[in-house]
């Protein structure tokens, strides 16, 4: 079986956008209306997942998906929490009903409704509602909120606190996962993304969470930002901080395949290890189109995991095994369909 673990709804109808549009009209101007929950059909759904996310997924010869909100879209820097919260719930509601309509193909993970250092009683609630009356097994974790300018704490601080508590509780795993940004100094998807999974990292590298959380699990995606590029680099810097080996955080830290050419994929599976390595895509996404230089389109991400030099027992763990264990609510989900 062989299971992407990062997809996002970048093709949602025209009717959720409309929403959006509508609810950041009504807080620039406090005398328009907030608007309703948009009435999107399943039709609708069906259309914009079938000739999209399920058609690649098929061509590629992909099962299933772990599917979540536009990252971009989550738009965390807003600040006012009651927004953040109606749109983060029917963001997740959409998804759900993508996973309602295509059981077999589809997992959710769900947005939180973050604010630049605001309170975490509504994150937590939204994550218990998504896990326990919709099934999703996972959520996107937003270590800068602002949107570029980490005003926020570090991932091993306090304040974060409650959500690994109630992540701990449901075992469910985060994927640290930026929004857009509103820097313009720092590219959304060339720079900003990459720049927060090698930050995530390094807060993780420079405090003792885990010894607190020793079952909490993250996915930093993207292939890990730099860190695999410069493992020596880390490692050295372990030495010089009196840290443990970065290795150590790999009993709860795991690294995606979204890495889009065959020598970044090759470099990614040298340096680290099979077991920590999950297959993802990431597709229709960041980088859309095709190589010119081969016609391989970019994100077809199995295609350069088919050509690495791995053992058949790594690409199983890769392609299925090692999902299936950062993720185990979609494993059980699995194993009761007799999957």
């Amino acid at each position: 079986m062989i299971i992407d673990s990062h997809g996002h709804f970048t093709t949602t109808p025209a009717g959720h956008q409309e929403f959006r549009a509508g609810q950041l009209a009504a807080l620039a101007d406090p005398s328009l209306l907030v608007p309703a929950a948009p009435s999107i059909s399943d039709d609708a759904i069906r259309e914009s997942i079938e000739g999209n996310q399920l058609k690649l997924l098929r061509e590629r010869g992909g099962d299933l998906m772990i599917f979540s909100p536009r990252a971009a879209g989550m738009e965390h820097h807003i600040p006012d929490v009651a927004t953040a919260q109606a749109w983060a719930g029917e963001c997740n509601d959409l998804i759900a009903r993508v996973v309602g309509l295509f059981p077999e193909h589809f997992a959710g993970v769900c947005q939180l409704p973050q604010t630049p250092d605001g309170p975490l009683d509504g994150v937590v609630a939204e994550l218990r509602r998504c896990v326990e009356t919709m099934s999703f097994v996972g959520c996107n974790l937003n270590p800068d909120p602002s949107g570029g300018f980490w005003t926020s704490k570090p991932l091993t601080d306090e304040y974060w606190f409650p959500l690994y508590e109630a992540m701990v509780e449901l075992d469910v795993p985060a994927m640290i996962h930026v929004s857009s940004s509103c820097n313009p100094s720092v590219h959304a998807l060339g720079a900003h993304y990459l720049n927060a999974d090698t930050s995530a990292f390094m807060q993780l590298l420079e405090g003792d969470l885990f010894e607190r959380f020793p079952t909490l699990r993250f996915v930093i995606p993207h292939g890990g930002g730099a860190v695999p590029y410069h493992w020596g680099r880390y490692r050295g810097l372990a030495m010089r901080m009196g840290r443990p080996d970065p290795s150590e955080l790999f009993r709860n830290v795991f690294f995606d395949t979204c890495v889009y050419h065959q020598p970044g994929i090759d470099l990614l599976l040298r340096v680290i290890d099979a077991d920590n390595v999950l297959f993802a895509s990431e597709m229709i996404g960041a980088v859309r189109g095709a190589d010119p230089a081969t016609g391989v389109p970019w994100d077809d991400t199995k295609h350069y995991v088919d050509r690495a030099e791995l053992t058949e027992e790594q690409r199983h763990k890769i392609f299925e095994a090692n999902v299936r264990r950062v993720y185990p609510r979609l494993d059980a989900q699995l194993t009761a369909a007799g999957r």
